[in-house]
């Protein structure tokens, strides 16, 4: 079973109102985020802590009263460390309904002819006090919502463009494109194989590298060893199986790509500080 997807396909929102809202804490089953892509736009605030981003090839640390904004089709993840964040997840094409004037900035948009800036500065009260009306009216979903939030959306963008905080797009040269689809297709071999035995060969062949390069270009990535983020993925896998399933650990364990329990454990202990048992007995 696939709990995380390398290209997410979870619907966001409804069909007539594509916008979803997550409340993030070190308890939720979903607290670090695994690489994936989306076709849904996301703003990402950070109420505690700090979290450490890799959208596409770039490197972002934010921390509290920050604002990230990834556009759609950016591969992203990251590792949160005593974190809490808040997220909105919506599809841009919304804000093209019946709106003949805004048609040519959204589409420029959209077609990233302009990229926005992925971490918003924090200096600008206009932006603040616009992500306060969009997170809190999501948050509460008071009648009358949906104009809140719709409107925000349109604010938001306005203070973005008037401020010129995106970049007119620029080629992206043959070997960036490369480096980011070896990193794709590595990941995507651990989202697909994860429940079975991955050794380093098979992570590195993904990759056409050697083990010794294959290992240097990884942690250049994400900040970790290629096994880290493996034994990282299955765990994040676990912790959903816990959550939604009744299958013993035992199960989960091999479930999850782990022939050995007594590792498992072991595993889970060092990436969540907990035994699973005890998680699943916090989530209660």
């Amino acid at each position: 079973m696939k709990f995380f997807e390398y290209k997410e396909d979870k619907q966001h929102g409804t069909f007539d109102f594509p916008i979803e809202f997550y409340h993030v804490t070190p308890e939720h089953p979903r607290y670090n985020m695994p690489y994936h892509w989306h076709t849904e736009y996301e703003i990402v605030r950070i109420l505690e802590g700090e979290f450490s981003l890799i959208i596409d090839d770039k490197k972002i640390l934010a921390h509290k009263g920050d604002i990230i904004f990834i556009q759609d089709g950016f591969f992203h993840g990251g590792v949160p460390n005593n974190c809490i964040y808040e997220c909105i997840v919506f599809d841009m094409k919304l804000l093209l309904k019946e709106n003949h004037i805004c048609t040519k900035q959204i589409q420029d948009i959209i077609n990233q002819k302009k990229v926005i800036k992925h971490k918003l500065p924090n200096n600008i009260n206009d932006l603040k006090i616009c992500c306060n009306h969009l997170f809190e009216s999501m948050k509460s979903k008071n009648i009358g919502h949906e104009f809140v939030t719709q409107g925000s959306l349109y604010h938001l963008l306005g203070i973005i463009l008037s401020n010129e905080l995106y970049e007119n797009r620029k080629r992206i040269t043959k070997k960036s494109q490369e480096r980011l689809l070896q990193f794709k297709n590595v990941i995507s071999l651990i989202e697909s194989e994860y429940s079975n035995t991955l050794s380093l060969d098979d992570l590195a062949k993904a990759c056409c590298m050697t083990p010794k390069y294959f290992c240097r270009f990884f942690f250049e990535m994400t900040n970790k060893t290629p096994i880290e983020y493996l034994n990282y993925y299955r765990i994040e896998s676990a912790c959903e199986q816990l959550l939604t399933t009744d299958s013993p650990i035992t199960e989960i364990a091999l479930n999850c790509g782990f022939n050995d329990v007594s590792y498992f454990i072991k595993t889970f202990k060092k990436h969540k500080g907990i035994t699973p048992k005890q998680y699943l007995k916090a989530s209660l």
